[in-house]
């Protein structure tokens, strides 16, 4: 039997039930799989691939495209996770029209269960008619990376009481909109308490202390394989950086004084197929047995 995934509305029980939320990104089948089967609730397939993966200064150049390539990915490699792609930069903003159905997209080609959306009010419009389309629609305000550049730069949300006051109002909008959920990046944890406790809608945190109904993380850095800065939320539950380095020196030690690949890693030949024997001429059925025998699997 199919396992089944975790889907929006599960999401919004966990809320109602106090069962803290746990999502990561991903960005390809390998890690979605190993996400997967270590439990977590949500797979973020976030515009931060233009960041960690395609090595992007911000997230401004990901595409549409990239998105669903990698969504696909991820919906491969998961079972039980619930999915949400990111929808990237002016992939929504320019249209309402053109924002549903690039929406549809992610859900139609890429497979996605949900998609994601940064900003508050101003695009509560767009997320209504997601939603009336049947798409589910999760919210994101706060530090919104899209808006580095009106923002100058990654800094703190909702510092002063007009940015507090304005960041709530999104929230809500957003609530009444019809997202299912929220995150909260970037911001105070006072202010991240007062919007968690105003919202029937699960928060989900990155930045935003612990008073979300969730938290959220880019696996990259819970892994510690992103060098250098590091952001103050950022928890590394391994440094996966020193020990790939350490591996691929290894390796490129053991091939430069020829110690791999070693007889353990070595095909040999049956002694009957050595001489003058050819694969030309043979039956298919002939060539496959031959080469099962050169390759040392049984048929």
């Amino acid at each position: 039997m199919k396992e089944k995934r975790k889907t929006a509305a599960d999401l919004r029980r966990m809320k109602s039930k106090r069962e803290p939320i746990t999502m990561l990104t991903g960005y390809d089948a390998t890690f979605a799989r190993l996400i997967d089967e270590a439990g977590a609730d949500a797979i973020l397939v976030g515009d931060s691939l233009g960041m960690v993966v395609q090595g992007e200064e911000t997230t401004l150049p990901v595409t549409l495209d990239d998105i669903i390539y990698h969504t696909r990915a991820v919906v491969r490699g998961s079972k039980k996770a619930h999915v949400v792609a990111d929808m990237p930069f002016m992939s929504y903003q320019a249209d309402i029209a053109e924002g549903v159905r690039n929406a549809g997209r992610l859900l139609k080609e890429a497979a996605a269960q949900a998609v994601k959306v940064e900003g508050g009010k101003d695009i509560a419009p767009l997320v209504k008619r997601m939603v009336a389309a049947g798409i589910p629609v999760m919210g994101h305000v706060g530090l919104t990376p899209q808006s580095v550049h009106a923002m100058g730069g990654f800094k703190v949300q909702g510092r002063t009481v007009a940015s507090a006051e304005q960041i709530l109002e999104d929230a809500h909008a957003l609530e009444d909109a019809g997202a299912y959920a929220l995150v909260l990046e970037g911001v105070p944890v006072e202010l991240s308490r007062m919007i968690t406790d105003a919202l029937s809608i699960p928060t989900i945190g990155i930045g935003a202390g612990n008073a979300c109904d969730g938290q959220v993380l880019v696996i990259y850095d819970l892994l510690g394989m992103i060098q250098g800065f590091r952001p103050k939320f950022v928890k590394t539950y391994a440094n996966l950086a020193g020990v790939i380095k350490d591996a691929v020196a290894t390796f490129k030690t053991d091939v430069v004084e020829g110690q791999f690949p070693a007889e353990e890693h070595t095909f040999h030949a049956a002694e009957r197929l050595l001489g003058t024997r050819q694969l030309e001429g043979l039956e298919s059925a002939d060539e496959d047995r031959l080469l099962s025998s050169l390759y040392g699997v049984q048929g």
